[in-house]
C-alpha cells in the first residue's frame, strides 16, 4: 500500500487488539491502551487470564489438529495482533509445509502482519487477507488462491465473533465458511460468554470509549455454531478445560470463555 494511502492508526483512542496484546503480556500497545487495559482489569480481573488462556487454547488446538489429524492448512479468521506462538509458528513446527492464511480488516493488525507473519520454514506458506468477516464469500474466494479447498482445512474463529453485529450474522459467517471447506475439515472456535457480570460490564465500558462493540453471548449461542459438526472430546467447555496439559502450571478453573473443536463429517 502506498505510504500516502496508508490507513491512519489512531493512538489517542483505545484499540481492542492493542489492549488484548497488553493483557497477554505483549509489547504492541500505546499508553492509552494501557490505561484502558488497567481500567478493564479493575472491572474484571479475570480478563488477563482469558487473554493468556486463549493463546494456550490456540496452541493446544493447532498442535492437536496438526499432530493427531494431519491438518496442514489453516484459515485463521480475525487474527488480531501477532504475538507469541501464532498459528503459523505452531503448525509449521509440526508440519514444515503447512499453509496458513490469516484474515483481518484492521489496519493496525495488517501493518503488523506485513512485518511479522512470515513463514518459519522454507517449505511453508504464511499470508494474510485484508477482509471483513461479515463478508465470508470474499474470504473464501481469496483463500482459494493459497489453500486447497479439496483437502481438509482448520478454520479458526478465536475470540472474535462477539464483534458480529447480530447472532444471525455470527451463524451466517461460520456456516458459510464451513460449507465451503471439505469433509474432514475442523472448526476451532471460542468466544466470550455472558456468564460473568464483570465481563459484560467490561465490554459495555469498552463500547463507551468508541471502540467496536463486543457482544458477550450466552453459552448456548456459541455452542450453536458447532451444529452439524462432530465435537472432539471434551466437547464444548471453558477454554481452560480443553485438553489442558498436565504440565501446565497454575489453577485450572472455568472462565467466561467457551469453545471447542469439531470435525465436519
Amino acid at each position: 500500500m502506498p505510504e500516502d494511502h496508508a490507513p491512519l492508526i489512531r493512538t489517542d483512542i483505545p484499540h481492542s487488539a492493542r489492549i488484548w496484546n497488553y493483557w497477554m503480556g505483549g509489547k504492541d500497545y500505546y499508553e492509552i491502551d494501557r490505561i484502558a487495559g488497567d481500567a478493564g482489569l479493575e472491572v474484571d480481573p479475570d480478563i488477563s487470564t482469558m487473554a493468556v488462556q486463549s493463546r494456550q487454547f490456540l496452541i493446544r488446538a493447532v498442535k492437536f489438529l496438526a499432530k493427531e489429524h494431519g491438518i496442514s492448512q489453516f484459515l485463521d479468521i480475525g487474527t488480531g495482533l501477532p504475538t507469541m506462538q501464532n498459528t503459523h509458528e505452531v503448525a509449521q513446527s509440526v508440519t514444515p509445509t503447512a499453509k496458513i492464511v490469516y484474515v483481518d480488516n484492521d489496519p493496525l493488525v495488517l501493518t503488523h502482519a506485513r512485518a511479522l507473519l512470515t513463514s518459519t520454514t522454507a517449505e511453508g506458506v504464511t499470508t494474510y487477507i485484508d477482509a471483513d468477516y461479515h463478508y465470508p464469500e470474499q474470504i473464501i474466494a481469496d483463500a482459494k488462491n493459497v489453500l486447497n479447498f479439496q483437502e481438509p482445512i482448520g478454520v479458526m474463529f478465536m475470540g472474535v465473533l462477539g464483534h458480529a453485529r447480530t447472532y444471525e450474522d455470527m451463524r451466517r459467517i461460520v456456516d458459510t465458511v464451513m460449507a465451503a471447506v471439505p469433509s474432514g475439515s475442523y472448526l476451532v472456535l471460542w468466544d466470550g460468554t455472558d456468564d460473568s457480570k464483570a465481563y459484560v460490564t467490561l465490554c459495555e465500558n469498552y463500547t463507551g470509549t468508541g471502540g467496536t462493540p463486543y457482544i458477550p453471548r450466552p453459552q448456548e449461542m456459541i455452542r450453536a455454531a458447532f451444529e452439524g459438526l462432530e465435537m472432539v472430546e471434551p466437547g464444548f467447555v471453558s477454554i481452560t478445560e480443553w485438553r489442558a496439559d498436565a504440565t501446565e502450571v497454575g489453577e485450572s478453573r472455568p472462565i467466561s470463555a467457551y469453545g471447542g473443536v469439531a470435525r465436519k463429517p
